[in-house]
């Protein structure tokens, strides 16, 4: 239904020091095509796309690429999905936009934005290996029943190492968590050495790095923070969110 996953699109008033921030981790960046009318890169750890727009964006924004977009809209509006931004016709830039049930914005897009990474999925950056977006959600069932409709595929709700529900395609998986957990979307990122992997960016200086929300470990799990504010939860885990 919405076609192959192409990035987590996410705003910043400042793309140098985002971009910077991202590399500094390890991060490889993408060539960009000229679609955008303002500054936009791309960085990529071999298992998400992360696309920085010194623009206006509802973000993080979801973002899936699917040729012929404008034949979506019918069958969207029959699953009773209420569309956001419909751009279609003339010479703009095929794209079609909604929110879920817990307000994650998606975006449709006609084409790619830009080329494919050569980066393998197994050089991992600084932060490990990356698992899911992190979306909050107060209803999981409703949200859950939004993505399926969808195509997505949910798994059983886990406890560990975090309350949360797996919901996924091929391409990419969000894990919804409770707000009370934190209000914000996060970049879940895992790995069974994560205390020496947040020791060395505290050494190092990159990001901002706070205690981990909920009952997560202190001394093993941590935030960090993008200079745009884009958190990124570091856990040491290797039973994360697929």
């Amino acid at each position: 239904m919405l076609g192959r996953f192409l990035e987590i699109g996410i705003a910043t008033a400042d793309i140098r020091a985002s971009v910077e921030f991202y590399e500094r981790l390890g991060f490889s960046q993408a060539q960009t095509g000229d679609i955008w009318p303002h500054p936009y890169g791309v960085l990529t750890d071999g298992r998400v796309c992360i696309g920085l727009h010194q623009g206006r964006l509802a973000s993080p924004a979801l973002t899936f690429v699917h040729p012929g977009v404008a034949d979506r809209v019918p069958a969207l509006e029959q699953l009773g999905v209420g569309l956001s931004t419909v751009n279609i016709g003339g010479e703009v830039f095929h794209e079609v936009g909604f929110c879920d049930p817990a307000g994650q914005t998606v975006r449709l897009l006609e084409a790619r934005t830009f080329s494919p990474p050569a980066r393998s999925a197994l050089e991992t950056s600084s932060c490990g290996e990356f698992r899911a977006l992190g979306m909050p959600a107060a209803d999981f069932g409703r949200v859950r029943a939004f993505w399926e409709t969808l195509g997505f595929v949910a798994e059983e709700e886990q406890a560990q190492p975090y309350p949360h529900l797996s919901v996924g395609c091929d391409s990419i998986r969000l894990a919804l968590h409770r707000p009370r957990f934190f209000a914000e979307p996060l970049l879940v990122f895992a790995d069974t050495g994560m205390p020496a992997r947040i020791a060395r960016l505290r050494e190092l200086g990159i990001g901002r790095i706070e205690r981990p929300p909920g009952v997560l470990d202190a001394r093993t799990n941590a935030l960090l923070f993008a200079p745009e504010g884009t958190a990124l939860l570091l856990l040491c885990s290797d039973a994360a969110p697929p």
